[in-house]
């Protein structure tokens, strides 16, 4: 069945940094008579920059139902509407109860990705989060909080994986993000990066390893909007690569280049 005609947009208003927003999200944001954004943690100033003529909501304050009511209302009035989000809308943004208020209305929805803040963070160490003969697999996920987790997916059991890890919304609670890794297939030695607000102004980027990150983190007087990297990656800028890619081997045939034989 054919998607119905898009009225409101979902769009990703990326890590922090104003640039770092796609071109078809400020687009959207230019074109926009009301936006809707999460002013927790999208910056005002990147809605004033993109969209300086709309009708702007704050969504901290908002139930789901009070949003609902807004986009709907704009929509029914042949508004155009944005509802902003931080980062990434698919990561943590809540954002499937909206759209399945939308189909109970009959409203047409689309959804703008946008830079989250894993990759941001990422960016921001110079790191590459996949390695050859380190770590093929990057996991997402958080500790329970006020949201639970399913039991199966607990940080002690996803830690038997020892692949890397990106751990969103538990900052706040370093030291049981250690004590839970340690069950796993870390060691006190696996390194660790905390990046706080990624690409912000104020970023702060605090390194150690399970041994000593809860006390650095602490120190650094660091509560929230920080993602949490672990792994083996880590260590390659330091003590170098275990093993390069193929794709640039000279002597590797590949669908865009013959190797060279030896």
């Amino acid at each position: 069945m054919a998607a119905p005609q898009a009225t409101v947009h979902f769009v990703g208003a990326g890590p922090g940094d104003a640039e770092l927003i796609t071109v078809k999200g400020a687009r959207l944001l230019r074109e926009a008579d009301v936006v809707v954004y999460a002013g927790s943690l999208v910056d005002r100033e990147l809605v004033r920059t993109h969209a300086p003529q709309a009708e702007v909501w704050d969504s901290a304050g908002m139930t789901l139902a009070e949003t609902t009511q807004v986009l709907a209302e704009a929509v029914l009035a042949g508004r155009r509407a944005v509802r902003l989000h931080t980062g990434d809308p698919a990561i943590y943004g809540a954002i499937q109860e909206q759209m399945a208020e939308l189909d109970r209305l009959g409203i047409g929805y689309a959804v703008v990705p946008g830079v989250t803040s894993a990759f941001a963070a990422a960016a921001s160490l110079r790191q590459e989060l996949t390695l050859p003969e380190v770590s093929q697999t990057v996991i997402i996920t958080r500790l329970a909080g006020r949201t639970p987790v399913p039991e199966r997916e607990r940080l002690s059991e996803i830690a038997r994986i020892g692949a890397t890890l990106v751990i969103y919304l538990s900052v706040s609670m370093i030291d049981q993000v250690v004590s839970e890794l340690l069950q796993g297939a870390y060691t006190e030695a696996t390194p660790v990066a905390v990046v706080a607000r990624a690409t912000w102004p104020d970023e702060q980027t605090v390194e150690g390893t399970l041994a000593d990150i809860a006390a650095k983190v602490q120190a650094a007087d660091i509560g929230k909007q920080a993602v949490i990297i672990v792994g083996d990656v880590l260590k390659a800028r330091r003590e170098g690569m275990a093993a390069v890619s193929k794709l640039y081997d000279a002597e590797f045939t590949h669908g865009c280049r013959n190797g060279l034989i030896t």
